[in-house]
């Protein structure tokens, strides 16, 4: 995944710059960068944060920063913002999404006359500078925007600064959010609304899919207007968004808290408490024991002061010792109990299985598990949020391997819960785990937990359907049609 934040300030922009990017930090895992530009040149700094905090590695960066224009990405797959010398002028450029046709792309730009890229991650083109190059094509940034989002299978939302100005633009079917804030003396954009809170900003409004608009300290102009359709990613709500943030308007710990309210109210499992699998787990389970009055407690507790996130790390060993590591079970409040736990979601199991044998062997009388979501049986095609090797590394489609079932109308026959296929899939995935009873959450449920049309989300990764091909306006389209203008 990755997130961004930018900041146009009347005066300088750092310090904003440099917490609003901060409150990313729950995107990504492996690189930090920010860019700022001032009256003479633009200041870039880009830091491994894999074993650090992002704070950590850019407080000393602070005092060489100075400007009334900086962008900010948390990534986890590249370096960036990267700088480019383009025929358009000189330019800082932050991406976050996944380009499905990246070699593609890369190929007819050499077909195209270019020779070579610089900003390569081991034989594989940097994304970003990618999109530099398709943007570079155009007559305009706007034009060239326009012409990158066009051409760009997947997803892609960027920033990109110059020296007076900086151009956001959303995804084309806006899978991944931006929103603007502005106060007194500036204007801000970012994925994540809850970096607006703190820094004094006050919420202006989200951009539509494919918009593009040109944000300078006193306001925004709208340059692209929004598109139609929209197919924003549904786990944006169910794991990697964070709680204090809103998507169209929709807080992230409310649907948790609706999603548990839903799992319990299609329950009738009888239990001593309620837990969650912390941390995304924690919303949907405070969710789950206040509808069903049954209580709700923590049978370990995480420790975060040293330990980073485990969910990203590609080496399944580094996975698991950082999983074992954080949690901290309280036997008190597991020995001889009966013990419900909310999960965000089963992705692989394998630390989930570790946590369950950890339950058991403190003396847990019964562990049953109730994910939010569906059973994940497409990988992701377009966002980072987790890159499997192999979709058989996920619990469901290794299950449904071992099954029989491989083609298309198989896996489709999998997802629907009401089939004796996804029955006899959920309990051969409980049994791996060591659980002694799990039920997903059904996908119809998370909708309406959500609280948006089911042709607006993307819920690829539970049921396969990439995209809608008749989706319906949205409802704030004529809202946002007509540029905006300060």
């Amino acid at each position: 995944m990755g997130g961004v934040f930018g900041v146009a300030a009347k005066k300088d922009c750092v310090a904003d710059l440099f917490y609003g990017t901060d409150y990313h930090s729950h995107l990504g895992t492996r690189r930090g960068g920010l860019a700022v530009r001032n009256r003479r040149e633009f200041f870039r700094s880009i830091h491994d944060i894999t074993n650090a905090q992002f704070r950590g590695k850019f407080e000393n960066d602070l005092r060489k920063m100075h400007g009334p224009l900086g962008i900010g990405v948390i990534s986890d797959y590249e370096d960036q913002p990267l700088i480019i010398g383009s025929r358009l002028g000189t330019y800082a450029l932050a991406t976050v999404g996944r380009i499905q046709n990246l070699k593609k792309l890369a190929a007819e730009t050499f077909r195209d006359g270019a020779t070579h890229f610089s900003e390569m991650g081991g034989d594989g083109v940097n994304p970003t500078e990618l999109v530099a190059t398709l943007i570079n094509r155009g007559g305009s940034f706007e034009e060239g925007i326009a012409l990158a989002q066009e051409a760009i299978e997947g997803s892609c939302s960027l920033l990109l600064m110059t020296r007076r100005e900086i151009f956001a633009a959303r995804d084309r079917l806006g899978r991944t959010p931006l929103v603007i804030g502005r106060k007194s003396d500036a204007h801000a954009v970012t994925l994540e609304t809850c970096a607006l809170t703190n820094l004094g900003y006050e919420f202006d409004r989200y951009l539509g899919p494919g918009e593009i608009v040109r944000i300078v300290p006193d306001g925004f102009e709208t340059l692209k207007p929004p598109g139609e359709r929209m197919q924003i990613c549904a786990f944006l709500w169910v794991y990697y968004g964070y709680p204090a943030s809103s998507y169209e308007g929709i807080n992230v710990e409310v649907v948790r808290n609706r999603c548990g309210a839903a799992l319990a109210r299609a329950d009738q499992c009888k239990v001593d408490l309620v837990a969650g699998v912390p941390d995304s787990g924690t919303g949907h389970a405070i969710g789950y024991a206040n509808s069903s009055g049954t209580p709700y407690a923590r049978p370990f507790v995480k420790y975060t002061p040293t330990w980073p996130r485990s969910f990203m790390p590609q080496e399944q060993r580094v996975r698991d010792l950082v999983a074992r590591m954080k949690l901290i079970p309280i036997r008190e409040l597991i020995d001889g109990k009966r013990l419900l736990f909310c999960e965000d979601s089963i992705v692989r199991g394998t630390q989930l299985k570790d946590t369950i044998r950890l339950l058991h062997d403190h003396g847990a009388r019964e562990v049953h598990m109730r994910p939010a979501c569906p059973p994940l049986i497409h990988g992701c095609k377009f966002l980072n949020f987790s890159r499997s090797k192999s979709e058989l590394d996920l619990a469901a489609r290794r299950a449904i391997k071992e099954m029989g079932g491989k083609a298309k109308a198989s896996l489709e026959r999998f997802a629907d819960p009401d089939s004796a296929g996804h029955k006899a899939m959920v309990k051969r995935i409980g049994k791996r785990l060591g659980l002694t009873s799990l039920k997903y959450q059904r996908l119809d449920d998370l909708v309406s937990a959500i609280g948006l049309p089911k042709e607006k989300l993307c819920t690829y990764c539970w049921d396969g359907v990439e995209h809608c091909e008749t989706c319906p306006a949205r409802g704030a389209a004529a809202r946002r049609g007509k540029p905006k203008r300060r």
